[in-house]
């Protein structure tokens, strides 16, 4: 076992700093071991990094630093979002650090120089990280404007409790339109007013928004999202997107929905929808490639029969 055994157990799985490591009682010689690994100036593991949690990571990489939060791709990464972000996956640890103070210059970490308002940074389990809404926005240069709308769906969608234990969205979409006011000479901002214009509440998925996207952009009317919708024969049903006016429920299945529980929930779904008058439309992800034009065609074509035309 390595002489810095005796340190707190944190130390034993996650990196540290060296003046975390001084201050709980280990030597500079014991931090010279051979099972000490330095990963950067002055940040050091006891262990093979490779399974350690990326926040964890992350963390001590910002203590060194000074007036730095982890930013872009690494806080999206972070954070989890859903959508497309080129280089996400790059070995390197993203840091912002707020002007005059220089960007970080050291290995493995690719330097940001920016300006952070006190609002845009929050501290997650001891690291200082860009908040949510300003790690869109930072990402925002490099992409497209449908994955942005994907990401701000996510942030102002509202939750489920009994999913997810909360009941409040991230953002709202007043304060992603604080945010950009804020910062309108940024890189990519008039990608994100354009993803912010175009974002709705009530998206649960990716594929979801992409499927409302593609039919916007195809002239189809707007539908609502995930409204709980009472049907005429008493039963009540949460179309993913929904026509009241010509009785139609699109609902996209992914993956999940091969599972047996599930597809017999799905039958009876189709049969309420029937008995009831609507006519479900059924969007797999097989409808959404090529730019989802298979599954447009599946909503068009049921909106034309149910009497909608172009205006």
């Amino acid at each position: 076992m390595t002489p810095l055994g005796r340190l707190p157990e944190p130390f034993w799985s996650a990196p540290f700093t060296v003046a975390e490591a001084l201050e709980k009682g280990a030597s500079y010689g014991e931090l010279c071991h051979r099972d000490v690994v330095t990963l950067s100036r002055s940040i050091k593991i006891l262990t093979d990094d490779a399974d350690v949690p990326l926040a964890l990571l992350t963390r001590p990489y910002t203590v060194v630093t000074g007036y730095a939060a982890a930013s872009h791709a690494t806080a999206f990464r972070i954070w989890e979002f859903p959508g497309f972000l080129p280089g996400a996956d790059d070995a390197n640890i993203h840091i912002s650090r707020q002007s005059p103070h220089i960007a970080p210059r050291r290995l493995r970490v690719k330097g940001h120089q920016t300006k952070i308002r006190n609002d845009e940074v929050c501290f997650l389990n001891g690291l200082w990280i860009t908040t949510r809404i300003r790690t869109w926005l930072d990402c925002a240069a490099k992409m497209s404007v449908e994955e942005l709308v994907v990401v701000a769906d996510h942030l102002i969608r509202i939750p489920r409790l009994n999913f997810e234990g909360r009941t409040q969205p991230y953002a709202t979409i007043k304060e992603l339109e604080v945010l950009l006011a804020r910062h309108h000479g940024s890189r990519g901002i008039i990608k994100a007013r354009e993803a912010l214009r175009l974002a709705r509440v009530g998206s649960d998925s990716p594929q979801e928004t992409k499927l409302r996207l593609a039919c916007g952009y195809a002239g189809l009317p707007e539908p609502l999202l995930n409204v709980e919708t009472p049907l005429s024969n008493g039963a009540d049903r949460t179309p993913d997107q929904s026509y009241p006016e010509y009785k139609i429920a699109v609902e996209y299945d992914g993956d999940t929905h091969n599972d047996p529980t599930q597809v017999e929930r799905d039958v009876r779904r189709a049969e309420d929808y029937a008995s009831a008058g609507w006519q479900e439309v059924h969007i797999m992800k097989r409808h959404m490639t090529n730019d989802a034009k298979e599954a447009v065609k599946k909503v068009r074509d049921a909106l034309y029969a149910r009497g909608w035309r172009p205006s």
